[in-house]
């Protein structure tokens, strides 16, 4: 079951401005085909703060309970994602600094490992049928170019 992909994008724009956007879990929405928002995250989430990532993919709508494991403004954001008492995934942001922008590397790793991983994994197929790996890379290659446009537009401003 466990298993991983990572993409990375380019970004004109400085290091913090990219983290921040990242960082501000409500409006994820912005820029990824997937995930809409979050509830109950504050407006600077530190490691160990949690919330609520909210989703959309057709007429299905779910959330999902997430805790923040890494927070460095400018370096990396990352956060585990559960159902319950049943882990999913882990979401980690990494972004090097280069000369006033930066490249911006995100993976997924799925965490649902097991007996109980299974039944969570045929249960997540209602919603998204087909390889998860293979969908989640989809998604990760739109997410990060829906950052890229919205932090060189505001890197411009």
């Amino acid at each position: 079951m466990a298993g991983s992909v990572s993409e990375s994008i380019q970004i004109d724009a400085d290091a913090t401005l990219v983290y921040d956007l990242i960082a501000d879990v409500s409006s994820v929405g912005s820029f990824s085909p997937e995930a809409t928002g979050a509830l109950g995250a504050g407006a600077r989430l530190e490691v160990g703060d949690t919330f609520w990532g909210t989703n959309r993919r057709g007429p299905w709508i779910w959330a999902t309970h997430c805790q923040v494991t890494r927070a460095d403004r400018g370096a990396g954001f990352a956060f585990d994602v559960a159902f319950g008492p049943f882990p999913l995934s882990s979401w980690t942001y990494e972004i090097e600094s280069i000369e006033g922008r930066c490249t911006v590397t995100e993976t997924w790793v799925d965490r649902r490992e097991g007996r109980r991983g299974q039944v969570i994994s045929r249960a997540g197929s209602l919603l998204i049928p087909g390889p998860r790996d293979e969908h989640n890379q989809r998604n990760i290659r739109a997410s990060l170019e829906g950052l890229k446009a919205a932090a060189e537009d505001r890197s411009t401003t």
